[in-house]
This record gives structure tokens, C-alpha cells and sequence, in this order.
């Protein structure tokens, strides 16, 4: 007996991928905490946003060393509810640590961080380039 092929039929029928598919348990894997960060630039400096709603300014530190700097700390998970059952955990919890190089085209003695309303705020102030000099030439 012929049976006219038809590729969905054989991928369902022969084939385990929706099985797979349908029965894989999509639940958020067990993973640390990473800030989201966001990157500007305008004519005068570089700005870094971190998103880091729910630390104090003790649970995190800014650092410049050997032209990187360095976002780093730890979101620590509240242990105070004993005798609650979770049936779902969302917030994420544990160290971070994010860095970015630094250019020439920055002055990084004159790196500004601010933390307020939950979102850490790094100005990086650019080198201001040198302006051409005009000579004057004498004609003799």
C-alpha cells in the first residue's frame, strides 16, 4: 500500500520533538541575580544605568582599576518566613559582578556614581579633545 508522504505526519508520528516540546517544564531555571544595564553615550560622557531595586548602597560597590570598571555586589534573600510555603519564586537573589572597559577617550579620575529610587547611575565624563592650534607663519 502507498501512503502520500506528508512531513508533519512523519514528525509527529515518528519523531519525539513535540513530545519533548509539550512536556518540557519551562519554569525558571536556578540562577543568580544579574542586573540589567544600560549604556548611553552623548557628546560629553558615557552613562551606565544598573538596575538594583531592592539593595542599599552597603550591598554593592563602584570600582576603577587597570582601565576596567567594576559593578559588583550581592542581592541577599530574605529568610524571615518560616513557616510560609512558596508556591512561586520569581526574584532572583545572589553576587553579581559587571565590568566594562575603560577607553583613552575618558577621564576616569572624574567617574560620578549616584543610587536613587533603585537604579545606580555612573557618569564617565569623556577626555575633551585638544583643539587645533593655529600657528601664524611669518613670509619674509
Amino acid at each position: 500500500m502507498l501512503v502520500k508522504f506528508n512531513p508533519i505526519r512523519s514528525l509527529v508520528r515518528d519523531d519525539r520533538f513535540f513530545d519533548d516540546f509539550f512536556n518540557t517544564d519551562f519554569s525558571p531555571v536556578e540562577r543568580g541575580f544579574d542586573p540589567e544595564i544600560d549604556v548611553k553615550e552623548n557628546e560629553k560622557e558615557f552613562v551606565i544605568q544598573a538596575e538594583l531595586a531592592g539593595l542599599d548602597k552597603k550591598d554593592f560597590s563602584v570600582k576603577v582599576e587597570n582601565n576596567m570598571l567594576t559593578i559588583s555586589g550581592e542581592k541577599k534573600q530574605e529568610n524571615e518566613a518560616k513557616d510560609d510555603s512558596f508556591y512561586r519564586v520569581e526574584r532572583r537573589y545572589g553576587a553579581f559582578k559587571r565590568s566594562f572597559r575603560l577607553t583613552d577617550s575618558v577621564a576616569a579620575e572624574k567617574i560620578k556614581a549616584d543610587y536613587r529610587n533603585g537604579i545606580l547611575t555612573v557618569t564617565i565624563p569623556k577626555v575633551e579633545k585638544a583643539k587645533p592650534k593655529e600657528i601664524a607663519v611669518d613670509v619674509k
